[in-house]
């Protein structure tokens, strides 16, 4: 076997590789090259004698069989050029196997290795400048792709891979809730701040301390999320019990918005398919019943792995409120930070209340009827 001058195995690209153009024009090259062999060799199979036909056969499907995996190197070339996740160095790879395996296409049809050449341009190093260059190209166009990305998705990279893997998260969890979109509808009008109970009755007020009429909300959903714990109630100063989504409610709300078909499409199919997991834990069948009609908690294992990805927006309105507060505290004018107008600043989430019901002030409701 001829020694393989370019054996390299994919790594970090250094300051000596060639592009990943050179390589790839490299590599198509001498998988022409290979090709122009292997048909040169059955063209001599087409006009041979008898008497020397069996050795060109062997000869046109050695050539071929390098012809072939010439033509696959290159290809796996631009793939990888592609990906922007592959080093430098993988296509090197391929380029480096795509001249061995022509310069044994050619050998095996006995035509010039012309193909030997190209190990030169694979071996030359890059000059400073060349590198540079280089470089500067690599880096203005992850720029330009992250600029891209920015536009697309409003969010850094950062936030984006914690979308990404939040994505990941819901497709395990979300079928193992038991939800349809009738849940994650009475969800979302808990977290408008608008959804109250009252007279055994759900419903979602038009504005919020506006507790009186509004759209009626499925009365048995509501009742489940909050015996599960996906619903707290609060009550307000005039007494009325507002529902409004646990911690464990919102992350359960935000992987269903994700991941959707992991809803079911009825109450009944949702019915079933917690049935069956909780047969096996009940024996009799009345117990198993009871059981199927709970909604399940969120796994603790999703709860503490999702992270909520942050915007660009939503970065920068942060950065100029903590601006506004240092500001603020100096007591004193700083003409490197924009002034904010009180009125436009995003007003801060109240907490949970935590005073009793004989204090008169709001309080968590542990119980919804």
């Amino acid at each position: 076997m001829p020694e393989n001058a370019c054996a390299v195995r994919p790594q970090a690209a250094t300051a000596g590789d060639p592009s990943p153009q050179t390589c790839i024009q490299v590599a198509r090259q001498a998988a022409i090259l290979a090709v122009t062999a292997a048909d040169d060799a059955m063209t001599a199979v087409c006009h041979s004698r008898s008497g020397a036909t069996a050795r060109l056969e062997a000869v046109m499907h050695a050539a071929h069989k390098e012809a072939v995996e010439a033509e696959q190197h290159a290809d796996r070339a631009e793939q990888y050029a592609d990906d922007p996740a592959m080093p430098n160095s993988a296509l090197l790879y391929c380029a480096c196997q795509a001249v061995d395996h022509s310069v044994r296409a050619q050998s095996a049809a006995g035509v010039e290795t012309t193909a030997a050449d190209l190990r030169a341009e694979l071996g030359r190093k890059l000059t400073a400048a060349e590198y540079a260059e280089q470089e500067s190209a690599r880096r203005q166009q992850e720029a330009e792709q992250e600029a891209e990305e920015r536009a697309a998705t409003g969010m850094d990279q950062e936030n984006r891979d914690r979308a990404a893997r939040n994505r990941y998260l819901a497709q395990g969890h979300v079928a193992e809730l038991g939800w349809t979109a009738g849940h994650v509808r009475v969800m979302e009008a808990a977290e408008s701040g608008r959804l109250y109970w009252q007279g055994g009755r759900a419903r979602q007020a038009a504005r919020r301390g506006v507790w009186d009429g509004g759209r009626r909300i499925n009365r048995e959903r509501t009742q489940a999320l909050f015996a599960a714990g996906f619903l707290v109630a609060v009550r307000q100063d005039d007494g009325t019990r507002t529902l409004i989504p646990s911690p464990m409610g919102q992350v359960a709300l935000e992987l269903a918005r994700l991941h959707p078909a992991g809803l079911h499409r009825t109450d009944r199919e949702a019915y079933e398919a917690r049935f069956a997991k909780v047969r096996r834990r009940h024996k009799r069948r009345d117990d198993q019943k009871a059981a199927a009609r709970l909604l399940p908690p969120l796994d603790s294992s999703a709860r503490k792995l999702y992270r909520r990805p942050v915007t660009l927006t939503e970065q920068h309105e942060r950065a100029e409120r903590e601006a506004a507060d240092r500001w603020e505290e100096e007591g004193g004018y700083c003409p490197a930070v924009k002034v904010l107008n009180a009125a436009a600043t995003p007003a801060e989430q109240p907490s949970t209340p935590t005073r009793s019901w004989s204090s008169g002030k709001s309080a968590v409701q542990s119980t919804l009827w």
